[in-house]
């Protein structure tokens, strides 16, 4: 690969959210398996990170990661039914305009997904995907819209598009 090829990569981060993954009592299994996945979709993973459980901590964490970037962040955790699960509300906090027909596209992948509470939105020149935190889950839910992510994040950079606009 060229050096030219190497910075037309699309580039993504991970947040795990975790309170087990913090807490040193759970391996973040679904954050690599997730930075795995997007490498293998041509994506350039340039950072990992993890937060707590929480609403205001995944906003704290987004806002961080999407200063100034332009690409994909994935978050992993925190999307089900449980009480801490809060990363939806923590996304909502930080996106300006919501991107439903990619979650409900991640949703329809398996029966599992329709307890995923996960948004996906743009803040700025970033696309923000809730994926769940189990390894299986968050892999196939973002590979249920990786094919389309590439177009979107081009949009998004006002980059030419080919269906002639």
């Amino acid at each position: 690969m060229s050096g030219h090829d190497q910075a037309d990569r699309l580039k993504a981060k991970v947040l795990t959210v975790s309170d087990g993954v913090v807490h040193g009592t759970r391996e973040d299994l679904s954050g690599s398996a997730l930075a795995d996945a997007l490498a293998r979709a041509g994506f350039d993973v340039v950072e990992r990170a993890l937060t707590a459980d929480g609403a205001d901590l995944v906003a704290d964490a987004l806002r961080r990661l999407t200063a100034g970037f332009a690409g994909l962040v994935v978050t992993t955790g925190g999307t089900g039914f449980a009480p801490r699960d809060m990363t939806p509300e923590g996304t909502r906090q930080v996106i300006e305009r919501e991107a439903p027909g990619l979650a409900e596209a991640m949703r329809l992948v398996n029966p599992l997904g329709r307890l995923s509470r996960g948004v996906v939105g743009v803040v700025g020149s970033c696309i923000v995907c809730n994926t769940p935190g189990s390894p299986k889950g968050c892999v196939e839910q973002i590979e249920a819209i990786v094919d389309v992510l590439p177009h979107a994040l081009r949009l998004l950079a006002e980059t030419p598009t080919a269906h002639g606009n």
